[in-house]
Parts: structure tokens; sequence; C-alpha cells
């Protein structure tokens, strides 16, 4: 009996605008080499490494047909090419959306058949429920189809348990309530917050700082005494609830002002909020965002700080003695530049919604009982990116148009902060120990491109499997305070076929004693972490020169025949 089962919600491209998400006409329109090297990886992952039990198909259009209608996507690439072993579920309502509001079949019934016949197993709102016989009397679909729907559910309830008589005899049968908000899992809760804290900006002298040595700390913001907005959407129950506020008063002693209503932050209380920062010997403000500007079907129109935020965190930070930590507590990035820029605000933290225990693990970064090391996620853009059309789904850049493209891999413009920046308290220093300069993809001899020039290899020949080498990575904590450091492995292929810029290949964390070296391996598979798409969507290893990025030291590599 399993435990529960996973799922990969909403692939294809399930990015566009939620104002327009339901909409006909709008969709997202995606060339196959942006949909091959970006928008499916990540579900094919799911599916290949992950071994999910099911794939949600989402509300949108893409190129023209809805996913959860379209049997290339349903049946062919999921089903078929990657091989799910479980069953398709539409996002809630997807079925009468793609019927009622896209108009993308003439009645409801032609609805059911069309998501059946695409392979959608089951439908997360009552299309299907209510439109299936119609759709078999009228000779739209016929009941095997049905009866191959069916069966995936029963097949993933079968591998549940479901059938298997009393649930209370099961390994899992007892659990209960009791079992959920125990020591350990409170702890847990705290963890996950502190390895997720991402340090951006630290001035010499500012965090960590010492519990000791602050008489008086000004905790300052509308995110600074919040509890259910740590837990953003989709959320549970928590335990219990530690605020910013309750976090770091439980350390040392505090004062307080929220300097604004809300995070919308129209009318702020500048003078309240600058006097209390003016007697402190040290300042936290904890800003950003909320379920109210950023949430499912709420999208952001800016990423500025909401309202005259940024106002109250210039206004306070002149007025401080000390150092002045700067908390960001949003779920996507904030434009801070006019933070990175100014010397007052001496630490920058991005605290994404931190869960329960977000305020504890807050404190205890601040004042280093926990040495961070999380890294972000995301690129950071400037508020001039907003300029961009959302619905523009191309990843790669189009000088002609000035279209800068999108994520590290293909973007061009100035960035806040990247993906993968995150800084620690402590100093870690890299060696290499040992990488290869070349490799060599072994081809037979009738292949094409042992007579002509090639300039790549496709990975569909099966020509390149188990071509592996390893990095070895010396990795030293050279400073005076443990803790955790993730190494990012990066490639930078040959410019062909509009490759990216860089790719993430991988990563290791290693946790380190002051003093303490360590080795990290990285295993590379060159058709599987080095490998880029064509213009037609396949997935072709470019032969030649290659640059290796790794804790900040680069390596050139030689990919031949």
């Amino acid at each position: 009996m399993f435990a529960g089962m996973t799922c990969c919600r909403r692939g294809a491209a399930d990015s566009e605008p939620e104002k327009n998400r339901e909409m006909g006409g709008a969709g997202s329109f995606v060339t196959q080499q942006d949909m091959g090297d970006t928008y499916q990886p990540p579900f094919e992952s799911c599916v290949l490494d992950g071994n999910v039990a099911s794939v949600m198909c989402s509300y949108n259009q893409v190129n023209g047909i809805p996913t959860c209608a379209d049997p290339n996507l349903l049946s062919g690439v999921i089903r078929g090419k990657w091989n799910l072993n479980g069953y398709i579920v539409s996002d809630c309502d997807s079925v009468e959306v793609f019927f009622s509001k896209q108009h993308y079949t003439r009645t409801p019934e032609e609805a059911a058949a069309k998501a059946l016949l695409a392979g959608l197993n089951l439908d997360c709102g009552m299309y299907l429920g209510w439109y299936t016989q119609g759709a078999v009397n009228a000779g739209l679909v016929n009941e095997s189809v049905i009866d191959n729907a069916i069966s995936y559910n029963f097949a993933t309830l079968m591998r549940l348990g479901f059938f298997d008589g009393d649930p209370r005899k099961g390994p899992y049968g007892n659990l209960g309530p009791k079992d959920v908000c125990t020591g350990e899992h409170q702890a847990l809760a705290r963890e996950a917050a502190r390895q997720g804290i991402v340090l951006l900006k630290n001035t010499p002298g500012s965090l960590p700082l010492s519990p000791t040595a602050i008489n008086s700390l000004a905790v300052i913001g509308p995110n600074s005494n919040v509890t259910k907005t740590m837990i953003g959407n989709y959320e549970g129950i928590p335990c219990q609830y530690t605020s910013p506020l309750q976090g770091l008063t439980a350390i040392v002693p505090t004062t307080h002002a929220a300097g604004c209503a809300d995070i919308a932050c129209n009318a702020p209380q500048l003078d309240d909020a600058a006097n209390k920062a003016a007697s402190a010997g040290a300042t936290v403000l904890v800003m950003g965002a909320d379920l109210s500007i950023e949430a499912e079907a709420r999208d952001r129109v800016s990423i500025s700080l909401p309202g005259h935020q940024e106002q109250l965190v210039t206004v306070v930070a002149n007025a401080s003695k000390g150092p002045v930590i700067l908390v960001i507590m949003s779920g996507g990035g904030m434009d801070v530049q006019f933070a990175k820029n100014n010397p007052k605000i001496t630490s920058i933290l991005w605290v994404g919604y931190p869960g329960q225990a977000g305020g504890a693990a807050l404190a205890d970064v601040i004042f280093g009982y926990y040495n961070p090391s999380g890294r972000l996620p995301n690129t950071w853009y400037p508020e001039s990116f907003t300029n961009i059309s959302m619905t523009n789904m191309n990843m790669r850049p189009d000088p002609s148009t000035g279209y800068p493209g999108r994520t590290y891999r293909f973007y061009t413009g100035p960035t806040v902060y990247s993906f993968g920046d995150g800084l620690s308290y402590s100093n870690f220093n890299h060696h290499l120990v040992s990488a290869p300069k070349s490799v060599s993809i072994p081809l037979p001899p009738t292949h094409p491109c042992r007579s002509s020039n090639c300039t790549t290899v496709a990975v569909a020949d099966g020509i390149c499997k188990n071509v592996t080498f390893q990095i070895n990575l010396r990795v030293e904590n050279a400073g005076k305070m443990g803790g955790s450091h993730s190494v990012l492995l990066f490639s930078t292929p040959p410019a062909v076929h509009n490759a990216p810029q860089k790719q993430l290949v991988g990563f290791e964390k290693v946790s380190l004693t002051p003093g303490a070296k360590a080795v990290v391996k990285f295993n590379v598979d060159v058709c599987k972490d080095l490998s880029i798409v064509d213009k037609q969507g396949n997935r072709i290893v470019a032969l030649g020169r290659y640059a290796l990025d790794f804790g900040g030291m680069k390596r050139p590599l030689r990919v031949s025949i």
C-alpha cells in the first residue's frame, strides 16, 4: 500500500495571464523549440524521474488547442512517449471551459467526447459526468474509450490499496491528527523555512546580528506580524504560527510599527515607523506581498513593492542608526534595485512564504543561529520587464523587436538578482580536483556524420547513451561559522540553433564545519545534461566547445565524435 500518490499539475505552457486563461483567442502560442526545451521538460522529469501517478492538463489553449482536448499531448506525449503509469486529470472545470468560454466545441457532448478521445481519464468537474452518456448516444465516442479511461483510475486506486479491506489494518490506518503536530514535524517546518531563506545582500558588519549587542530591535512593515500570509495558498491547517515579530521578540526586546495598514500601503505612517527605527539598535523591515495581489486568478501587474512600501523603507532606513535588514516576503520576485543600491539598507533577505514557523526561522538567520544557504529559484527582473506582453511565450530574445527573452537561460536584459543568487555568512573556497578537457561520442562507421561535417548529433539516434564524465570539486569552508553550501553546475553550449546562453546541469549541497573540506562530485550524462533542442523540437548534442561553470570557476570542454 502507498501512503499517497503525487501529481504533476498543469502541463504545457500554463503561463498566460489568469484573466485571459479561459478565453478563446488568447491561448498560448509556443514554438516547437520552446516546447521541447522549456515547457515540457519539467513535466517529463516528473513522469520519468519522479514516477508520478497523475498529470493534470490546464485550462488554456496551446497553439489553438485546449490542452485537455489535445491527443498529441495527452496520448502522444504523456501517455505514449513518457509512458505515464497513472491517470490524466483535468484542471477543475477545464472541459466546461473549452466549451462554454473558449467555444472550441459546439456542444457539451462534443466537449466530453473530445476530452476522452484525447486521452483524459478523469474530469475535475461535472462535464464528463453530465454529458458522456449523451456523447455515447450521439455516436461521438465509443464505450471502449470510456472503459479505457476508467481503467487507469481504478488501477491507481488499486495501487493505493483502496480495495484491500479495512484501512485501519494497513500500515497507515491509524494515522490521525495526533500525528500531524508532533515535535519532529514542527521542527521540520522550521528547518524547511530556514533552508528556503535567501540572503541577497549583506554589507560587512550587518548580519548576523548579535543578540547580546542589540538592546532594542525595531520591527517594521506590513508583513512584520502576519501569520496566515506566511502559508501562501493551497495551504493546510498549521499547528501554530510564529510571526516575524514573535520570532524576533523571543530573542531580543523589540518595538513594532506596521507602517502600513496592509501590503497595499496606500497611506504609510512614516513618522511613527521612523521614530521607532531611530531609537533602536537595528531595524528589520518585513515588506512584500500577500494573496491579495498574487494568487491563482490574481496576477501582479507590477513587480515593484506595492503602494508606498518603497517610500516607507527609504524613510525608515534614513532614520535608522544601526543595521537595516530588508526582508521580502513574497511568492515571486520584486524589483528592489533601490534597496540594493542604498548603502543605508545593509542586508536583504527573501523568505518566500515561509510557512507556520517562518518568524522563528527568520530570527534564526538574522541572529546567526542558522547560516543561510538558500538560492533564488528565479531571476528578479526590473519593473520595466512588465512592459513585455505576458502572452508572449517565446523564451528566446528577438533583437529586431527589442524582446529580451525569458529566464536566466535566454534573457538578455538587466536583472535585479539572478537565478541561483544567494549568500552565506561563511566564505566557501573551490578547488578543481579533476574534470576532462574533452569527451567523445562514439559513432558507428556508417553514421552520416562520419562522412560529413556535422555540427550536432541527434539524441534520438541512441548513439550517445552512457557517454558520461565526472567533475570533482573540493569545497572548503573558510569562514568562522558552519553551514551548508550549494555548488551549481552550468553549461554554455556552442552557439548553434539559438542555444541557451547557459543552462543548469545540476547542483550538489554540502554541509561543512569551519575549516572543513569535502569533495563534491558531478556525474554528467552528455545526452541528458548537455543536450539542447533544435527548431523542430528535436533533442540534439552540439559538437564543439562548451564552457562549464561551477562554483564561480570556468572550465572549457570539447565534445566531438
